[in-house]
């Protein structure tokens, strides 16, 4: 059953790929070395769906479990802690290697940086990065939320002791509130997941911070016996997190890449309509972006993301609300002994695309267009848990979102 499930094979004029070294190896360790200064720092499971695997006749599918970084049930943190760690360090004209969590958060550095003002737009998990990372280096943290923002999102991040408001338009518009405060404010500094031109350097370092995530999850498959994935599967919003793991896959495994598979929410798919032109520029989607996919809703994107996406993914997919809530099922309702899940409407579509693409009989032109077999080694991304509990319950309890409802309709 494939309804609402559109996708394209990359087709799109290539870059000068100039972009792609910020997520070397190098590089992406200096931002785990700066990540494990942290005392809330945990490498987060990689779960092994042996079963789902065998079921769907893969060699195996592993999903890297976000849902327990730092306490705050999302990856979001990496970036944001990493990107206010790289900007202070450069105020004070010093490496980041200098600057472990002890040294930011001591009152001698207070003293010599002074007090900032972190402004960003959010969703949800971003924000709460954010504000979480602020009251724990002594900063202050301004937060603006689109409309549709529920209760407990919020709540969230205003427990972080951040000025936190939900504004009347959508999450593109409140990037260029925050922008356009933090412009505005002494000290001010806005720190967002998505670049534009003239705004790059903060982009890429949260990037980076995002890296953290995908050295784990590549050091635990070896761990695992698994040289390198054949397949990845991630989603996007802007296509930060995406241009991060697609990015750091492709630099590393140059001769020999994975297959790399983008999952949009299909109210929000900026990436696959860019993908559909061929010129590699990118088109906008407006409008109120409705999609159970939250942290997803995102009609602008990322330059910098972008630029690494048309160069090195193999499908991009413009997918519909069930999809998610169906992997969010399939999660927390595991085959045999394959672990528990908790995975939100977000972190859930990339298992739904692999789903669908390896059982549904009519979705075997997508197989055949992934290389999917039984030789396969998956990885999916569980970019957060139940951030918002109640539409968690909604989907695992009372079947919400089947397969053909959708918010997007």
């Amino acid at each position: 059953m494939t309804e609402g499930l559109k996708w394209t094979v990359n087709h799109v004029a290539k870059s000068d790929d100039k972009h792609l070294e910020l997520m070397s190896e190098e590089n992406v360790k200096k931002a785990n070395e700066f990540h494990k200064s942290f005392p809330q720092y945990t490498v987060t499971p990689l779960q092994d769906l042996a079963e789902l695997a065998s079921y769907l006749g893969v060699k195996s599918i592993h999903c890297k479990d976000e849902s327990y970084r730092f306490g705050l049930n999302a990856f979001k943190v990496l970036g944001g802690s990493y990107a206010m760690g790289r900007y202070i360090a450069k105020e004070v004209g010093k490496d980041i290697s200098e600057l472990p969590y002890a040294v930011l958060s001591s009152e001698e550095l207070r003293k010599e940086f002074g007090q900032a003002t972190f402004f960003t737009a959010t969703d949800g998990n971003h924000g709460r990065g954010v504000a979480w990372a602020a009251k724990r280096l002594g900063q202050k943290a301004v937060v603006r939320m689109p409309k549709g923002t529920t209760k407990t999102r919020f709540d969230n991040i205003a427990k972080e002791g951040a000025t936190v408001t939900i504004e009347e338009v959508n999450y593109d518009d409140c990037v260029r509130i925050a922008a356009a405060e933090a412009a505005k404010t002494e000290h001010g500094i806005i720190v967002q997941d998505t670049a534009w031109d003239g705004y790059e350097e903060i982009p890429s370092w949260i990037m980076q911070g995002y890296g953290t995530m995908v050295m784990e999850a590549d050091q635990q498959l070896k761990e695992a016996g698994i040289d390198r994935p054949t397949h990845v599967f991630v989603q996007a919003g802007v296509g930060s997190l995406a241009g991060a793991v697609v990015g750091y896959f492709a630099h590393k495994y140059k001769e020999n890449p994975p297959v790399m598979v983008v999952c949009e929410a299909s109210a929000a798919d900026c990436l696959y309509r860019s993908a559909m032109k061929e010129s590699g520029d990118l088109v906008n989607v407006g409008g109120d972006l409705q999609t159970i996919m939250a942290g997803l809703a995102c009609g602008e994107a990322n330059t910098i993301g972008w630029d690494i996406l048309r160069n090195h993914v193999s499908v991009f997919a413009s997918c519909p609300d069930w999809m998610s809530a169906k992997a969010t099922r399939i999660y927390a309702n595991p085959l045999g002994n394959d672990p528990h899940i908790v995975s939100g409407e977000s972190g859930s579509v990339p298992l739904g695309l692999c789903f669908t693409a390896l059982h549904d009989e009519d979705a075997k032109d997508l197989k055949e267009a992934l290389k999917l077999d039984e030789n396969s080694n998956v990885l999916v991304i569980s970019t957060e848990g139940d951030t918002d509990p109640v539409r968690y319950r909604e989907i695992v309890w009372d079947g919400l979102y089947g397969t053909n409802e959708s918010l997007s309709k």
